[in-house]
């Protein structure tokens, strides 16, 4: 799967024996560019993704052997009901802060591709503004 103590994505990425290593390099390449100000970094040996907060991870050892958990970071909030169109039904809410896109293979990715850019547009506007303290 992963080696251990990778310490750039590019890095954990390149050390990936992953069957879906193609759809995973498109949906990090998907995710930066949706905005300039994402980041990225590992966390829970995983491509994580950050403005403000950390608002998307990968999880790549599950079943499915793809996904993307969308959160709001380490304090607890909640997105307004509503606050997140998604008619494609592509989320799947794991409680009011928190979701999971299934990418199981790359032909879902790339039925999902347009829609995911879409609702990661809307998650960002649910994260914090900076502190410009």
């Amino acid at each position: 799967m992963t080696k251990k103590g990778a310490s750039t994505v590019d890095e954990l990425i390149g050390d990936l024996d992953h069957p879906l290593i193609a759809t995973i390099k498109a949906l990090r390449e998907l995710i930066l560019g949706i905005d300039p100000a994402i980041g990225e970094e590992i966390k829970w040996n995983s491509p994580s993704f950050f403005t403000t907060e950390h608002f998307a991870t990968m999880r790549l050892n599950g079943k499915p052997p793809l996904q993307l958990i969308l959160h709001l970071g380490a304090k607890k909030q909640s997105i307004p009901a509503g606050a997140i169109k998604d008619p494609q039904g592509i989320l799947v809410w794991l409680g009011p802060d928190r979701a999971v896109v299934n990418l199981p293979t790359a032909a879902i990715f790339s039925q999902v591709r347009e829609p995911l850019k879409a609702v990661l547009r809307q998650w960002l506007t649910q994260l914090p503004a900076p502190d410009h303290a």
